[in-house]
This record gives structure tokens, C-alpha cells and sequence, in this order.
């Protein structure tokens, strides 16, 4: 693994973790929201790019909240 991609799913997973105290839903919602806040571009790219590898390393939360990101992009995209 890349630093930069290992970074990636290190920190999506971080933030899921922290906030699974919240409720499942609630942890996917704000993980959405910090990574759709403070995350650069480039790592959000990079962290879409990966949802398509189902073994890369993504917790549950932290791929429903980047799939939400990722459709949320295609539709202003569209």
C-alpha cells in the first residue's frame, strides 16, 4: 500500500471509529459530513477511487459514509 492510500483509509476509519458511539447511522452521517468538511479533493478522490476494491480496508462506516460522498459528487456532476 501507498502512504497516501494507507493514510486514506487510516483516517476514514478513525473518524468512523470515533464517532460509532454516536449510533451506527449517526457515525456514517458525520463521518460524511467531517470527510465532506475538512478533507482535501485529493484524498476524498482517492478515497472513492478505492470503494471499488471490496477487500481495501474500509470499516462498514467508512464506506457507507464515502459511498454517500461518492453518489452525492455524481449527482453534482450530472
Amino acid at each position: 500500500m501507498s502512504g497516501t492510500r494507507e493514510s486514506v483509509i487510516r483516517m476514514a476509519n478513525q473518524i468512523a471509529r470515533n464517532l460509532e458511539v454516536h449510533g451506527e447511522q449517526a457515525a456514517i452521517e458525520e463521518t460524511a459530513e467531517h470527510i465532506r468538511l475538512f478533507w482535501d479533493p485529493r484524498m476524498k478522490a482517492q478515497a472513492f477511487a478505492l470503494l471499488a476494491e471490496p477487500d481495501c480496508g474500509f470499516s462498514k462506516e467508512a464506506r457507507a459514509a464515502l459511498a454517500m460522498l461518492a453518489e452525492e459528487a455524481d449527482h453534482r456532476a450530472a
